[in-house]
């Protein structure tokens, strides 16, 4: 099974871009667009819906008997893949994640108004990363840029010319690329004569931990997920070797292409050949020692919520404590008080103040009137510091109803959960020396519940 087609939908659930589906009749996707714009209309102020929608169609002509939209948002928009028989919504999520990635990777930032005025690249990318019957082919920004031209200054001049000089322009690509084509190099993933003035590679390994927190402050599920992402901007065809410290720690590993599958089951050693550009190089699952508190590790904040709901509002205190010996930074706690919620007034503090402020080193605080949401954000929260948010609000309910959890976002720069380290790089098969750089950061989404 396949992929039906794509559908990207503007801020007011319009399409803007469609493939051509060209399996099934023209009131097809609109059964899906309708469905999701359905979803939405009948969604709470914050516009949360199931990221999976069920659309019957009844089964009548070459329409399925049911099928189902995967969607994700971006920006204002909405991408949606349509799917139908056994084929698995996960594949459908990659699928539009990898689209948005290419996206992102030729526009800079995706909305709109980049993609209407782009619409001649976006629909020729398309047609490259998706086929008739719905299967994903190429989706590695390096090759696709082979393939379709990225807008720029001289493509747009190019496109303004009279159509008499058609010739030249389909020669013009061709010419600029001469010393090989996408389909030239036999390592699918990178062309051959790629130079550089100057060879580097930089690895970004990030970390982030999901949580569940329960009523008693105990860890329900906890998991840490990385990624290693590369940026390869080195010339010829080099051969690297990343060696690690403690390659133990790595779990339920997935691989770019360009790795040695036997090699990393023989040594724990990464052998590739990598893609010129940017490229994720590996995910994996943080293994502790203790591997049977695997999915129950130590959350390395604290929040000790104290609720009082009342008539027509409540009152609340927020403690916020940091257990990491270095500073956080761009904390983020959301609390959705009900979709029946008018406002809020709140204070800030530190702990063992007395003193309330609106601002300050405790942070800011602001409530959002269309998502019924209080945000208390902390630009850098210090070692072991805490925070209190301390405040009421006001709802046109008798008896309010606001969600029993917080939502918690925090990152820590220069530091990772597993511990992993990039022991070395070497690489071969070139001579020039190369400029080696690792950044490790991390940062948590944890639900707390009180």
């Amino acid at each position: 099974m396949a992929i039906d087609g794509l559908i990207i939908l503007d801020a007011n659930g319009r399409p803007i871009i469609q493939s051509g589906y060209t399996s099934f009749p023209p009131a097809y996707p609109l059964l899906h667009i309708d469905a999701l714009n359905n979803e939405l209309a009948k969604a709470p102020s914050s516009g949360i819906i199931d990221p999976v929608v069920y659309v019957s169609s009844g089964g009548g002509g070459d329409m399925p008997d049911c099928s189902a939209c995967c969607h994700i948002q971006v920006r204002e928009m909405r991408m949606l893949a349509s799917i139908s028989g056994d084929l698995d919504p996960l594949v459908a999520f990659a699928f539009l994640q990898a689209f948005h990635d290419i996206l992102q990777d030729y526009f800079g930032t995706v909305s709109t108004v980049t993609l209407k005025g782009n619409f001649d690249t976006v629909y020729q990318l398309i047609e490259e990363i998706l086929d008739s019957s719905g299967h994903p082919l190429t989706t590695s920004p390096s090759i696709l840029r082979d393939i379709v031209l990225p807008p720029s200054l001289l493509s747009t001049l190019l496109a303004s010319l009279p159509s008499s000089s058609s010739a030249g322009r389909s020669a013009g690509p061709t010419s600029l690329n001469n010393t090989g084509g996408a389909f030239a190099s036999p390592i699918p993933w990178r062309k051959v004569g790629v130079r550089h003035n100057s060879n580097e590679i930089l690895f970004d390994v990030t970390e982030d931990m999901r949580a569940i927190v329960g009523r008693n402050g105990a860890t329900l599920a906890s998991n840490v997920i990385g990624t290693i992402e590369c940026s390869s901007r080195l010339s010829g065809m080099p051969d690297l070797l990343v060696s690690f410290s403690n390659p133990n720690v790595m779990v339920e590993c997935a691989f770019h292409p360009c790795v040695r599958l036997q090699r990393w089951k023989r040594e724990q050693t990464l052998s590739f050949i990598p893609p010129d550009g940017k490229f994720v190089l590996e995910e994996y699952q943080y293994a502790p020692p203790q591997k049977a508190v695997v999915n129950n590790l130590p959350i390395p904040v604290t929040l000790k919520p104290n609720i009082t709901i009342g008539e027509l509002g409540g009152s609340f205190m927020v403690t916020f404590t940091s257990r990491m010996m270095k500073s956080m930074e761009n904390v983020k706690i959301e609390w959705y008080l009900g979709e029946d919620a008018i406002g809020a007034q709140c204070t800030l503090s530190g702990a063992g103040s007395g003193v309330g402020s609106t601002g300050g080193a405790e942070g800011s605080w602001t409530f959002d009137s269309r998502k019924k949401t209080l945000r208390w954000e902390i630009p850098t929260m210090h070692s072991s510091g805490s925070r209190i948010l301390r405040g009421s609000w006001t709802s046109k309910a008798q008896v309010p109803r606001p969600a029993h959890a917080f939502q918690v976002r925090f990152e820590l720069p220069s530091h990772s959960f597993s511990s992993l380290k990039i022991d070395q790089v070497r690489l071969s098969s070139e001579l020039y020396k190369m400029y080696k750089g690792v950044r490790m950061q991390s940062c948590g989404s944890i639900e707390w519940r009180w």
